[in-house]
């Protein structure tokens, strides 16, 4: 009582109580609807089930037209029964494609290896359903799930006003041979309404064969997997460098599926017995397809992408991975630690690599090679170069003259092209697409799958870190990064060689002169100054293009920088006094004192009180910046606290490259005064009106803007501290020696895992633009939506630094995703020939089709076996069946066969049907002659395997 007070509550709370309503359902709602369900849990003594409601989301329907049709109305699920219009759907619950319902209730056992088996409590679940049915005059099936759940064996009962259905099920193993066509089928049908009345009522009958194609043999797989052997023997033939692989090395499209209906047959229109069968699949008049995709095919993108997020998670060092350290003792292992401490007094032939780094070049390669013999260094040398020289084009001339010229034109002066996928570095946090970083990584995705994994990345990245030092030493420029300071749109390895370029160039400049040979170039201050002026001199695009400029003048004198004090003398020697001191001596500064570091004139500008040519002076450029050292810098300056002192602090070390600058401009403008430098650095600040003075004339009267007025504004004080020194005598602002030392440092201790995930980024972002060009020879629409969705997810994820592990397996995973598509849809267009297809319309058509199976559960075939698509299939057919070789001659008469066999024998054309599929319908009074007319089905299906019959049968409650 407790069980179906239980149940009667349920289907309350859910308002399944009454008369049902809803139109008559449409063709294929079944498919393109959507449906829901809702779950609950009760129990039977201390049995726990699960109840279910599974229904189709519709429209509120009219329900003034239902009214009319008075009590008499059959309940909706009865009618649904006998509904043809949504017979056999691709994708349902399989108590829908048996029964053909719209809503039903599931009661279940709740775990999943239970299972209600013993006769006795099932007819006591089935009268307790039977009996909270009549007690709610609910007039949705319900159902119980009985036996072991993978059997899904149902029963169940419905009932309506005076009429109830009850749902049974036969499952079997093995199929009674009378079962096995439609005459006996119909014999079961008949036998179990058991109608009173002599000329039966009509049958209607829908067929279904499905036919299983597996062998595509004569249609070879289109893509070939790279040679990996080829590529091993250091020709990069199979596969070039800096491309990724793309496509399936196995076929994404396992089995085709074509189902041949017969929507609708009257009893005695066809034949099928054991003897002959009219159900030729050429004849019939619906055909559909659908394609069974092969599980997770191996892709070769996915492989690449998936091998090298695996990268991510090794613990071990550079050093670790190549043997002992390149630059240990030769010979001897230091196996005891006790060793240690004699270690450090012996006298050490151990080159001590801080300091005699040029060694390091050639002897990182010998030791490899003495620990592991020749042959056993991870990467052969002929890969090696190879990918050297891909990744450094200008390593080709080092030894020729012309180097010089090669090395500073390659530094990528082209300008990047303004397309939004060049431009996804900004989003995706990777780096440009022709720059060395995303070479780089490009080089290693691959090193990391074909040569070696993880010790073949360790050792590229050993050579490339020598190779960075190499350069730094001998002032050569490293090829394909943009002019200019750290761009911080792009991953930080990116900037940091970047900062490495910064610093070559500016010891070029020191330790040579600028030569005019380079002026072609625009110099590296181009943006560096650019940053700055932006950042004081707001719209004063004169002065930017000024700054440039100043490098080249003031280079050909010979004398090094002036390192002043440090900066704690400094500190305490330019305290107030000498800033008092610098004020006096500013007013009455000798105009005689001799201008220093002069660019150019300015143009228009003349100084205020001396009322000469106002000079723009040569200019330190500020120190660049790459972003661990912008965060390392504000961190500083956030610990300085907010005490007077503090304040102080950070003020100084804000205005190192303003004082700088006021430095060079009193030093090329003798008697100047701060309005001056105000209006050629900040012009905004200088506020210039005009005013009518004592004679009446209009004059230009100028004053500083309101911020500079503040009492002890950072700029006045800086002005009074600053003294008339040119830039090539300061302190300098960047010390590109240190500078390079910290990046060579850190590139050093890279492991590969902060290496792979440092460039993580860059393969993404190869990946997504891989996927792109692949999907624009294919043109599909849902792949395009898909890209879409990558490209803003990934943007989300890796804009951050350290983004989590699962995140970026999603992305991985829905690249992948993209890659099966595409190779599914390049496998299907092969086996349906578009490409070979004359006719355009055809071709267009063909197109289509196979881009729905791509997208669709089925796909109906236009013309069923008479269309362009059939006569392809049928095709596929007929060579499968050839390919499966017939027996021979005298074998076949020898075997016996079963009667189905040889029946088959006459369509030789397809294979003996995997599937039969028959629906049985009438409408029929029972259990009396003068019962109402009610629905009865009945559903078999036919598989190698089992043999299933869902009936439905209603009878009369009233009258009987």
């Amino acid at each position: 009582d407790r069980f179906i007070s239980k149940i009667e509550e349920v289907l309350n709370d859910w308002k399944l109580i009454g008369v049902s309503s809803g139109k008559p359902l449409e063709k294929g709602i079944y498919t393109t609807g959507t449906w829901e369900e809702k779950s609950d849990e009760i129990s039977f003594a201390d049995f726990k089930f699960s109840i279910t409601h599974h229904y189709l989301v519709q429209d509120p329907s009219d329900k003034d037209g239902k009214e009319e049709l008075g009590e008499d109305a059959l309940p909706l699920p009865m009618q649904d029964l006998l509904c043809m219009n949504n017979d056999f759907p691709p994708r349902a619950h399989c108590l829908v494609r048996w029964y053909g319902l719209r809503e039903f209730v599931v009661i279940a056992p709740a775990a999943n290896n239970e299972a209600v088996v013993s006769e006795s409590k099932c007819n006591l679940l089935l009268s307790s359903v039977s009996i909270a049915l009549g007690n709610t005059g609910c007039q949705v099936p319900l159902f119980v799930q009985i036996h072991q759940k993978w059997r899904r064996m149902y029963v169940g009962e419905c009932q309506g006003p005076g009429v109830r259905t009850d749902f049974e099920m036969v499952h079997l193993r093995k199929v009674p041979s009378q079962y096995t066509h439609l005459s006996g089928l119909l014999d079961i049908f008949k036998s179990k309404i058991g109608c009173p009345l002599t000329p039966l009522p009509p049958v209607s009958m829908a067929i279904r064969l499905t036919y299983v194609l597996q062998d595509w043999q004569q249609y070879f797989w289109p893509q070939q997997p790279p040679d990996i052997d080829a590529l091993v023997g250091g020709e990069v033939g199979g596969l070039e460098f800096g491309k990724l692989p793309f496509g399936a090395c196995e076929d994404p499209i396992s089995e085709l599926h074509l189902a041949t209906t017969w929507p609708h047959l009257a009893e005695g229109i066809i034949v099928d017995n054991d003897v002959y069968s009219d159900l030729d699949p050429m004849q019939a008049p619906q055909w559909s397809v659908r394609v069974r995709k092969a599980d997770n095919p191996q892709c070769l993108l996915g492989d690449f992408l998936t091998e090298f997020f695996k990268l991510c998670r090794r613990k071990e060092s550079t050093d670790e991975i190549l043997g002992r350290s390149a630059f240990e003792e030769e010979g001897k292992e230091v196996a005891d630690i006790t060793h240690a401490l004699s270690k450090l007094t012996e006298p050490a032939p151990v080159p001590i690599h801080k300091l005699s780094v040029t060694n390091m070049v050639h002897s990182a390669k010998k030791k490899i090679r003495k620990h592991r013999g020749a042959d056993e260094s991870p990467l052969n040398n002929d890969v090696l170069n190879t990918i050297l020289l891909f990744l450094f084009p200008d390593a080709a001339d080092k030894l020729t003259d012309g180097f010089e010229s090669r090395a500073s034109t390659s530094a990528g002066n082209n300008p990047p092209p303004e397309n939004e996928d060049y431009n996804l570095f900004s989003q995706f946090k990777s780096a440009p697409s022709d720059s060395l970083t995303y070479k780089l990584a490009l080089c290693l995705c691959m090193i990391n799958f074909y040569h070696g994994g993880v010790k073949g990345v360790a050792h590229l990245w050993q050579e490339f870190v020598l190779e960075m030092r190499y350069r730094w030493e001998n002032n050569y420029l490293v090829p394909g990064l943009a002019n200019g300071s750290p761009d911080l749109r792009c991953c930080l390895l990116h900037q940091k060689l970047q900062m490495l370029n910064c610093c070559i160039e500016r010891k070029k400049a020191r330790d040579e002169g600028r030569r005019a040979s380079t002026s072609d170039r625009s110099p590296l201050g181009a943006s560096g100054d650019g940053a700055k002026g932006a950042e004081h001199s707001g719209d004063n695009p004169e002065k930017e293009k000024e700054f440039g400029k100043s490098w080249e003048s003031w280079s050909d004198s010979e004398e090094e920088f002036f390192e002043c004090l440090s900066d704690t003398e400094d500190l305490k020697g330019n305290g107030q006094e000498n800033g008092k001191k610098g004020a006096k001596e500013g007013n009455k500064e000798p105009v005689n004192l001799k201008p220093e570091g002069r660019l150019h004139p300015h143009g228009k500008l003349m100084l205020l009180h001396p009322g000469e040519p106002l000079y723009v002076p040569i200019t330190q450029e500020p120190a660049p910046m790459t972003e661990d050292l912008l965060e390392e810098q504000s961190e500083v300056l956030a610990k300085l606290g907010t005490s007077a002192e503090g304040a102080h602090l950070r003020a100084r070390m804000q205005s190192a490259c303003l004082l700088s600058d006021m430095e060079s401009f009193k030093a090329a403008n003798p008697g100047c005064c701060l309005e001056d430098f105000v209006r050629w650095y900040s012009p905004r600040d200088y506020i210039e009106e005009e005013v009518v003075d004592e004679k009446g004339n209009v004059v230009i009267k100028g004053e500083l803007s309101a911020r500079m007025k503040i009492p002890s504004n950072m700029w006045v004080e800086a002005w009074e501290t600053a003294k008339p020194v040119p830039a090539r005598r300061q302190k300098r602002l960047f010390d590109d020696t240190r500078e390079a030392e910290k990046v060579l440092h850190y590139l050093a201790i890279q492991k590969p895992a902060d290496l792979a995930r440092h460039l993580l980024p860059c393969i993404i972002h190869a990946a997504v633009l891989k996927v792109k060009d692949e999907e624009a020879l294919e043109d599909i629409s849902s792949v395009k939506k898909i890209i879409k969705q990558i490209i803003s997810h990934s943007s989300k994820v890796l804009r951050f630094p350290n983004p989590e592990d699962k995140k970026l397996e999603e992305i991985i995973a829905q690249i992948m995703s993209v890659e099966a598509i595409i190779a599914r849809a390049r496998s299907l267009k092969a086996k349906f020939g578009v490409e070979k297809c004359e006719n355009e319309e055809e071709k267009e058509d063909l197109q289509r089709f196979v881009n729905c199976l791509l997208e669709q559960p089925e796909v109906s075939v236009v013309g069923a076996g008479r269309g362009p698509a059939g006569s392809i299939i049928h095709k596929l057919f007929v060579n499968a069946q050839r390919v499966s070789a017939v027996p021979p001659l005298e074998e076949e008469l020898r075997r016996p066969g079963s009667q189905e066999e040889r029946r088959q024998g006459l369509q030789s054309d397809f294979p003996p049907p995997t599937g039969r599929e028959v629906i049985l319908r009438s409408s029929v009074p029972r259990p009396a002659p003068y019962s109402k007319a009610l629905p009865q089905r009945m559903y078999s299906v036919l598989t190698r395997e089992d043999f299933r019959l869902a009936g439905a049968f209603s009878s009369d409650t009233t009258f009987f």
